[in-house]
């Protein structure tokens, strides 16, 4: 059986070893436009690739996909983030858990993964032709015709691993009548000239909330402050969220930011009566509450109006309504996204009720399949979109196999 694959990405390369695992007599071959194979795999992670999430319930790990969540749901239970992790580490690449769930190689180096894919394509003899990009493939009788910048070949079954970024594989899907929702980027950062995050670049809240306001959507966790506006997982994850509705807005909206997530409101009016009380001499600027960073507060008292001799005595009602306001109702403007160059997303893709996922094969032509991002599905940051890649290389391996 001739399977021709076409990306040479983490999902091609991850559904070619199966599939010569299980059947070392296919003839496998992939197919790679670029000069170079497992690009987002190299700089994943910042170079040390977030190879999955310590998530090991399907109905949890489901959440962290804004699209294709109901969909994942099954292949998740057949092919999960523990799987993966016993599938690197039987194959001599250890890993570990870090604090936040994300999943590393232990030498925090991407090319082990790298290194780990291409023994195995090499051992199995699996083909693998960069610059080398389908230009056109259509089903021919019970095949393929693939044709390629060297010639055309015929071959047993097609896998559609091409990534996020595969408007000339879409354009031919569209020919063969699948519907395609265009791409829009998916994990991005904030762009604001707000005054008060002038200066503080580099800072950042371990556990802040952000919503889009006039909406409902909202995520919570780290939140980084840089030169251009804001960024961190906390800013990421909002992002994948609502990557639709931010991209109809042109990215100029606003958003309502909780810099102190983990106290909620009462305690932190509690904590300026307890100020008032118990250390009424004590300057405003110097007594940083809600564990805030110091740089952060001291913008957030300028930006009240508060002096800087201010102590707590003197400390007015207008003046603590607008300190507590700006601490857990911030309200920024956003003028502008930035691509999140780790971790570069894109929602949008081959529409999921065209595909059957118990096998991850089309519902139009036998023997034509998806893997990655190539499909309407995407994920949060933290090495969910690798695992999405992961399982259905590992089901579409399955479903040829039999």
């Amino acid at each position: 059986m001739r399977i021709a694959i076409i990306g040479g990405g983490a999902g091609g390369f991850f559904t070619a070893i199966n599939l010569a695992e299980k059947h070392p007599d296919f003839k496998i071959v992939i197919f790679e436009k670029g000069k170079n194979v497992l690009g987002k795999v190299k700089v994943s992670g910042g170079g040390r690739c977030n190879v999955t999430h310590a998530c090991f319930e399907p109905k949890e790990l489901v959440k962290f996909y804004p699209r294709g969540n109901k969909e994942l749901l099954g292949p998740f239970h057949t092919f999960l983030t523990g799987d993966t992790m016993e599938w690197f580490e039987s194959r001599g690449v250890a890993l570990k858990i870090e604090s936040d769930n994300r999943v590393f190689p232990v030498s925090n180096d991407s090319q082990t993964i790298i290194n780990c894919f291409m023994d195995w394509v090499e051992k199995y003899q699996i083909e693998v032709k960069t610059e080398c990009g389908v230009e056109n493939f259509e089903p021919q009788e019970n095949q393929w015709l693939v044709s390629h910048s060297e010639k055309q070949e015929l071959f047993d079954a097609v896998v559609v691993a091409s990534g996020g970024n595969s408007n000339a594989v879409w354009n031919q899907l569209e020919k063969l009548g699948y519907d395609i929702e265009p791409p829009i980027p998916s994990l991005f950062t904030f762009n604001t000239k707000d005054t008060r995050l002038r200066n503080l670049s580099g800072l950042s809240v371990p556990n802040a909330k952000v919503k889009i306001a006039g909406t409902k959507i909202s995520e919570s966790g780290p939140v980084l402050v840089t030169h251009w506006g804001l960024s961190g997982p906390g800013i990421l994850k909002l992002s994948a969220v609502g990557a639709t509705l931010l991209h109809s807005k042109e990215y100029q909206f606003s958003i309502i930011v909780d810099w102190c997530n983990d106290v909620d409101s009462e305690k932190v009016l509690e904590s300026f009566q307890e100020q008032r009380k118990f250390h009424p001499k004590k300057k405003v600027l110097n007594t940083p509450l809600c564990d805030l960073p110091k740089r952060l507060w001291e913008s957030f008292i300028q930006y009240c109006g508060i002096s800087e001799e201010k102590i707590w005595a003197e400390l007015g009602a207008k003046e603590q309504n607008k300190l507590f306001e700006t601490i857990k109702n911030s309200l920024f403007q956003i003028n502008g996204k930035s691509t999140n160059k780790e971790e570069f997303v894109t929602c949008g893709g081959v529409k999921l009720n065209q595909i059957n996922f118990t096998k991850f094969e089309s519902k139009l032509h036998p023997n034509l399949y998806f893997v990655g991002e190539v499909l309407n599905i995407d994920a949060l940051t933290g090495g969910f979109n690798f695992q999405a890649a992961w399982t259905g290389g590992f089901m579409v391996a399955k479903s040829l196999v039999k």
